[in-house]
């Protein structure tokens, strides 16, 4: 008795039927001009593996190729969002209030006080003084924990941690001003009522909105440490030192890297490669960090001061809950972080041979106690020379009730939120300032918009220099019907980096005829045959509907599709100073290339018509892709930076939903939607919009419109951009959409 047959889901039958077809009609012959494509499998998933070995090359690149020469403390300052001016103070102020008193805690000659700070405008930094009594201090030192560390906890007001990795204490029982900053926690929580189900770190909830402004949580946070720097230079003659462990270690490098005035550092838990950044939680993200600023140059940048690294362990998180990017923190491992260390001490020599090298490495790795004695003695007499530190003495005494912890935090966190967004609501402003093209004709304007089309392509999207590879087109038929044919393409774009999507040829094309051609850009998590068979919803077909009007169609994969296996992409991407963006707009090149080279297509009449995901490629890809004759965006265009930035409206808004890969760096400060539509001008461009689209409202939809049709029309080319309004959801229309292609890629010719 023979065996039934598996039972296949709702989402493997088509796929299954699909590859079965295409066996039956592989024997066919290929297109004219390629080879035959005989891959078996999902090319989607196959494509995707490539697009990870292309960027895990990359990033092994990234190691390789540091650069040789000094890294620049503006572009670190840059990349982090440390971009903001921080407020002068006279003192930190004492948080007392009716009922508490602001010393919390005393030890054997110094006392502990609750304080805060303002460090930028609505942003203060709050945490702990523990301060000498009796005399001056011998040095100053911000004490900065890690994330889920509270600044009692370092202080020894609670017995959450073990005295000797109690660093704050164990530096104010040796004479040194101690002040320990509060950072934003890991805690996972719901953000919104509407949402409950997206569960994110409140540290990554804040970094996404950060993040498209041009700011980063961990540059927020160095700008609360540096203000303390800005008091105490003001203040004191005394060195100043940062430590910190874990999260605290990784911003107290940073910030010494930054601020030439921090005389040593002390990095605990935390030092070693950062090629795998893409792995860690999102807030950990920095655009274009590893190509200058790895650890190890980091390091470089602090010397000739004191630098203390502590191969300890490290914090160890796993973040895995819904909506959220998944995250891991392990300790690095001894040989990673001495590998490192190594690489800085040598980077330091090639600059100069003759500075002299205070880079100090210990620990035992993941085994040692983060706070040794050997090391926090180092440190310590690098800030006060000929001078050991004291045995450790009594825990401090609790004086008073402790602050409110969940209070501090909600502070802390609000504040930043409120920070944010006042940037967002002022980002038109800056967009406006930065983007003035010349509208005295068209051809002036062509000429005023190719330096912000440069900005587009290299400092927002993040371009590849690589060479395109030959483009070795390889096809099948896949499709045989009355009026057309479909063939499975596949081109080559960089190694391990392919293109691939369904061509439809009319098969009514005369002999050398060159017909006009649409892209078809399907959705999130869509395939090419989505737009072509089945009757989806959100397409009805409209690839096969425009090739039985007599257009030739190609409707291409785009990566975003199988969860986090293309949104660790972007992970990955980042790092480098690139986006998923950069992979799709490189695929698109190729295409249009290919496209235009067949002999029954017209290469100046190539069109781009896209929904969803596909509708934020119709902005992006024919803003920098200049082969496309015009472009249609369909169930996206809106109020884009509001739409990916707000934390006010979580109805619409991104921050508060499961694509943590939509952020693109600074894109507040740089290009909404309707300034990528200027880059699209003066070829004709268009919006197909339905009244019931749950993307955002009407009103963002036309407002943001608004300023695209003025453009066209300061232009004098009013009639080559339209909105089409319709009474329907998410979802190709096909009907005011259809026009516009027929009447500007003339079809029927000379209709």
């Amino acid at each position: 008795m023979t065996s039934p047959l598996p039972r296949l889901s709702s989402r493997q039958f088509p796929l299954t039927i699909a590859f079965l077809c295409s066996l039956s009609l592989a024997a066919q012959a290929a297109l004219p001009g390629t080879k035959a494509l005989d891959w078996e499998g999902d090319l989607a998933e196959r494509m995707l593996d490539g697009a990870h070995r292309f960027l895990d090359q990359k990033l092994k690149d990234a190691l390789d190729a540091k650069s040789k020469v000094p890294a620049d403390p503006k572009e670190l300052a840059r990349i982090l969002g440390v971009m903001d001016d921080r407020l002068p103070f006279e003192s930190p102020q004492l948080v007392n209030t009716t009922t508490h008193t602001a010393k919390v805690g005393s030890g054997a000659g110094y006392e502990i006080l609750a304080i805060r700070w303002p460090a930028l405008e609505g942003i203060f930094g709050e945490g702990l003084l523990l301060r000498p009594v009796g005399k001056k201090p011998v040095a100053n030192v911000i004490a900065i924990p890690d994330a889920d560390q509270s600044p009692e906890s370092l202080a020894g007001l609670t017995d959450e941690l073990k005295p000797e990795s109690q660093f704050a204490r164990r530096l104010a029982e040796n004479g040194c001003r101690v002040i320990v900053p509060a950072l934003i926690h890991r805690k996972v929580r719901s953000h919104s009522e509407r949402r409950k189900r997206v569960q994110l770190s409140d540290r990554e909830f804040l970094h996404r909105s950060a993040f498209l402004m041009g700011r980063t949580l961990q540059g927020l946070e160095i700008q609360k440490a540096l203000s303390l720097v800005d008091w105490l230079t003001e203040k004191s003659s005394k060195p100043i030192g940062l430590v910190g462990w874990g999260e605290g270690g990784i911003l107290g490098l940073r910030a010494a890297a930054l601020d030439p005035r921090v005389d040593a550092v002390f990095v605990s838990g935390s030092f070693g490669p950062r090629e795998d950044t893409w792995l860690e939680p999102l807030e950990r993200n920095v655009f274009g960090l590893l190509p200058n600023f790895g650890d190890a140059e980091l390091a470089a940048m602090t010397a000739p001061r004191g630098l203390v690294i502590e191969a300890a362990k490290g914090p160890e998180v796993v973040i895995a809950s819904m909506g959220a990017a998944p995250g891991r923190l392990t300790t690095p491992s001894l040989e990673n972080v001495r590998r490192e260390f190594t690489r800085a001490s040598h980077y330091v020599r090639q600059v100069d041979p003759q500075s002299p090298l205070k880079f100090f490495l210990s620990g035992k790795g993941g085994q040692g106690i983060p706070g040794g004695s050997q090391a926090l003695d180092t440190f310590f007499r690098f800030l006060v020379p000929g001078k050991s530190m004291v045995k450790q003495g009594k825990p401090p005494q609790v004086l008073a009730v402790l602050p409110n912890k969940p209070e501090r935090q909600a502070r802390a966190f609000r504040e930043i939120d409120q920070y944010v967004q006042r940037l967002l609501d002022k980002s038109d402003l800056a967009r406006a300032a930065h983007f003035k093209p010349n509208l005295s004709s068209l051809e002036a304007f062509a000429k005023s918009t190719v330096t912000h089309r440069k900005r587009f392509d290299e400092e927002v999207i993040g371009r590849f220099t690589d060479d395109f590879l030959p483009l070795s087109p390889r096809s099948r038929k896949t499709h045989d019907q009355a009026k057309w044919t479909g063939h499975e393409v596949v081109l080559d774009v960089y190694p391990d980096l392919i293109a691939f999507g369904i061509l439809l040829v009319p098969k009514n094309l005369k002999p050398g005829e060159r017909r006009p051609v649409v892209v078809c850009q399907h959705g999130l998590e869509g395939r090419p045959r989505d737009v072509i068979e089945g009757d989806h919803r959100a397409y009805h077909d409209f690839a096969a509907k425009l090739c039985e009007k007599g257009y030739v169609v190609f409707a291409p994969q785009n990566p975003y599709l199988m969860g986090d296996k293309f949104r660790s992409l972007q992970r990955k991407a980042n790092p480098l100073g690139k986006t998923l963006f950069s992979l799709i707009v490189a695929q698109h090149r190729q295409i249009v290339r290919w496209l235009g080279e067949l002999p029954f297509t017209d290469p100046k009449r190539i069109a781009f018509y896209g929904l969803s995901y596909g509708g934020k490629t119709a902005m992006r890809v024919p803003a920098l892709v200049e082969g496309y004759a015009l472009s249609i965006c369909s169930a996206d265009f809106n109020e884009w930076i509001h739409k990916t930035g707000s934390t006010r409206d979580d109805r619409y808004t991104y921050p508060f939903t499961g694509e943590y890969e939509i952020f693109e760096f600074n894109l507040g400060h740089t290009f909404n939607y309707s300034d990528m539509a200027a880059l699209i001008a003066p070829r004709p461009f268009m919006v197909e919009r339905g009244h019931f689209d749950g993307v955002a409202p009407d009103e963002w939809v036309a407002a943001e419109y608004a300023k695209v049709r003025r453009l066209y029309a300061r232009l004098g080319i009013p009639e080559k951009t339209e909105i089409e309004w319709f009474l329907g959801p998410h979802t190709i229309n096909g009907q005011g959409t259809f026009r516009f292609l027929d009447k500007w890629l003339d079809w029927p010719a000379g209709k």
